[in-house]
């Protein structure tokens, strides 16, 4: 619904691709040629379905799934849940039109620690086994403390910041990169500007001012917006050897020959190995979506919500994927609003895993879940190779 959009009384488009291409069918000339979405009606099923089962698995009040070609941009599938019937006008709510993937601004939490470590990378600044020696458990920055989620080693690699998800490890990389550095950087990914594209519903992050502070908070995601849509766009540049790309879902639209390199392959190359690692070993914050043949990789990412400025235990989860890591086809980026705990089940997943039986709520624990599932319905449909299990 949110994709194709809907017409008024009048037959003129007010959202959506109806909305968009309003102008064009509104001339009074013939038209020859077919407007095709990109859209795979299989994928979106599949993708859909799972997203249904988890919003009662975690109770969220929203959900959104997008699955894009990391190379040339096109985007297979697109969902935005709650959606709409428009053959049931009188019982949509106002709140179900907004389209979460594009529309929807938010802190996205732990999945900007892979552009701190990308920054430091492309800057020459770290390589994955740069040493970060005596981290401290916790800081205080502007009078607001800053510490781990998890107790986690005192000295970690640059790559076992990313792995393990080290709030404190991030804040030491982007102090190394510098503001102006890791400013550049986050721009020349364009997650900050209103992102162009096909349909109106697009969002704007919110003006961010940077300082020491924010540049210690906005390296794990904190207190800096974007769109999801932009942020797997981000992630696709990551992956595809650093060439940058536009996502779409119009199936006749040309892709540009000559492609902005924002990092180099060398660069990509490593980003797409640590992201692997974050989900296939053991100390990983991504062990479900660890699915066999598929090699995923990607980064979880839990914010905290706030309203009036203030921040309120309420998250937004957020897992986003890159498969098959060793020469990334697809970014997957799943999100959850508001998820609760779920049934144990979820949590005695697997035998003697190092988290048995606790009730967790953060990324690792249901968006990760939910992503591993997408996987495995959808891997065969886009033939991937059954690959071997890297590490």
């Amino acid at each position: 619904s949110h994709v194709v959009g809907q017409i008024d009384d009048n037959n003129f488009g007010i959202s959506g691709v109806e909305r968009f291409f309003d102008d064009e069918l509104k001339k009074e000339v013939s038209i020859n040629t077919s407007l095709n979405l990109t859209l795979d009606s299989n994928l979106q099923y599949l993708i859909r379905e799972e997203l249904i089962k988890a919003d009662k698995i975690f109770n969220v009040i929203g959900s959104a799934a997008l699955l894009m070609n990391v190379d040339n941009g096109r985007i297979l599938s697109l969902i935005s849940l709650p959606d709409y019937d428009l053959n049931k006008r009188s019982s949509i709510q106002d709140n179900v039109y907004t389209n979460k993937i594009t529309k929807g601004v938010y802190e996205m939490g732990s999945v900007f620690k892979t552009f701190t470590l990308a920054a430091g990378l492309k800057n020459k600044i770290i390589n994955s086994k740069t040493m970060f020696n005596n981290l401290e458990r916790k800081i205080s920055c502007a009078g607001r403390e800053i510490s781990e989620h998890d107790k986690l080693p005192k000295n970690l690699s640059a790559e076992q910041i990313l792995i393990q998800s080290s709030n404190i490890g991030a804040i030491r990389i982007a102090q190394k990169v510098g503001i102006e550095k890791y400013k550049n950087f986050l721009n020349s990914l364009k997650l900050f500007e209103t992102i162009n594209f096909d349909l109106e519903e697009v969002g704007t992050p919110l003006p961010f001012k940077w300082g020491k502070c924010k540049l210690a908070t906005a390296s794990f995601g904190h207190g800096i917006t974007t769109t999801p849509l932009q942020l797997a766009r981000a992630y696709a540049i990551l992956g595809n050897g650093g060439y940058e790309i536009k996502p779409t879902i119009l199936q006749l639209k040309k892709m540009s020959k000559q492609k902005k390199q924002i990092i180099s392959q060398e660069t990509s190359t490593t980003i797409n190995n640590m992201l692997r690692k974050v989900v296939a070993n053991e100390e990983g914050t991504a062990n479900f979506a660890n699915i066999e043949g598929y090699e995923v990789g990607g980064k979880t990412g839990t914010a905290l919500k706030s309203f009036g400025g203030v921040y309120t235990n309420k998250k937004l989860n957020t897992f986003v994927s890159l498969f098959p890591t060793s020469r990334p086809k697809y970014v997957l980026l799943v999100v959850l609003d508001e998820p609760k705990p779920a049934p144990d089940f979820i949590y005695e997943f697997q035998n003697g895993y190092k988290h048995k039986g606790e009730k967790r709520n953060t990324s690792g624990w249901n968006t990760v879940v939910v992503a591993g599932k997408i996987i495995e319905k959808i891997g065969p449909i886009l033939a991937i190779k059954n690959l071997q299990v890297s590490r």
